[in-house]
C-alpha cells in the first residue's frame, strides 16, 4: 500500500462509527489509533499525531476539556465531531482553534475529504499528487497528463486520486464506492462507468494506467 502519509488519532465512543473512520482512514494510507474514551493528553500526543479527530460528547467528560488541553501542550488540527448541531457548540469549539465541525450522521467520504482539506492547509500532506507525468490538484480540481490538462468531472477526479494514492494496489469497486462516492453498497456499474471514462482522457496522452484485476477490481500502475 505504500508508505503511511500521516497519522489521525480517533476519540470516539461509538465503536461502529469509530471503526469506520479507521477504515476509512487506514484505505487513504493513514496511521490511524483510536480511542473509545477521554485518553490522557499525553497518550495522544505520544503518537505524534498530524491530526486529531474528536468526538464531543464522551462517557468521561467534554472533548472540548481534551482539546483545550491538547492545544495547550501543542498546536495540533482538531476536527469535532458531534451529534448536538447548536450553533453555541460550533462556536465553542471553532472558539479553541478546532480546523472543523462535523455533525453526525456524516458521509465518510465528507470526513475524509475534510481530514486531507485540514491537512494540506497545515502542510502535512502534498496538495499536488503527480505519478507518472499526471497530476492531481484536488483543490483546485485540476488534472493533467503529459502537461496536457484534463477535462476531468469532481467525480472523475476524486477517483483518479484515490487511485493513485494507491496506486500499485489492487482496488475492489465496493472499495472505490465506499471511498469515493461515500456508499456502503450500490451497482457497480457506477464504478465501471467512471472508470471507462476516465481511461478514455487518461489514454489521450499516454499508454494505460488503470489496469482491471481480474476478480477484484482495478489498479492504477504503469
Amino acid at each position: 500500500m505504500g508508505e503511511p502519509i500521516g497519522r489521525v488519532v480517533v476519540i470516539e465512543d461509538e465503536q461502529p462509527v469509530r471503526d469506520a473512520i479507521l477504515a476509512a482512514l487506514r484505505a487513504e494510507r493513514f496511521t490511524a489509533t483510536g480511542f473509545e474514551d477521554l485518553p490522557r493528553p499525553a497518550d495522544v500526543l505520544a503518537l505524534a499525531p498530524d491530526l486529531a479527530i474528536l468526538d464531543v460528547l464522551l462517557p468521561s467528560g467534554n472533548g472540548f476539556a481534551l482539546a483545550r488541553l491538547l492545544r495547550e501542550r501543542r498546536e495540533l488540527p482538531i476536527i469535532f465531531l458531534t451529534a448536538r448541531d447548536a450553533v453555541a457548540d460550533r462556536v465553542a469549539g471553532l472558539e479553541l482553534g478546532a480546523d472543523d465541525y462535523l455533525v453526525k450522521p456524516f458521509a465518510l467520504e465528507e470526513l475524509m475529504a475534510r481530514v486531507r482539506a485540514v491537512l494540506r492547509r497545515r502542510g502535512a500532506i502534498p496538495q499536488v499528487l503527480e505519478v507518472e507525468r499526471v497530476l492531481v490538484d484536488e483543490e483546485h480540481g485540476f488534472a493533467a497528463r503529459a502537461g496536457r490538462e484534463l477535462a476531468l468531472t469532481s467525480t472523475e477526479l476524486r477517483l483518479l486520486a484515490f487511485l493513485m494514492r494507491h496506486r500499485g494496489q489492487a482496488l475492489s469497486k465496493d472499495q472505490l464506492l465506499t471511498q469515493v462516492w461515500g456508499y456502503d453498497a450500490y451497482d457497480h456499474n457506477l464504478v465501471e462507468v467512471h472508470i471507462s471514462a476516465l481511461r478514455r482522457k487518461l489514454e489521450t496522452n499516454g499508454p494505460r494506467l488503470i489496469h482491471t484485476v481480474r476478480g477484484i477490481g482495478y489498479r492504477f500502475s504503469p
